[in-house]
């Protein structure tokens, strides 16, 4: 997901969109644990996802 793609979503559903890739990456960590998946980078692809929806919405926070 981009930057751009994510500056346009509404803040109401970013919220909820960070929610599902918090509990997606979780579920990741945990199949990879268990045992390792078939593309890892997987995994970091969806950590800076999350990091990408958690820097807007405090951009949105702060320019209020």
């Amino acid at each position: 997901m981009k930057s751009a793609e994510i500056k346009q979503i509404p803040t109401n559903e970013l919220t909820e969109r960070l929610a599902t890739e918090v509990a997606n990456y979780e579920q990741l960590l945990l199949n990879h644990s268990i045992s390792p998946i078939a593309d890892p980078s997987k995994i970091k692809s969806a950590r800076r996802d999350i990091a990408r929806i958690k820097t807007e919405l405090r951009q949105r926070e702060l320019n209020k």
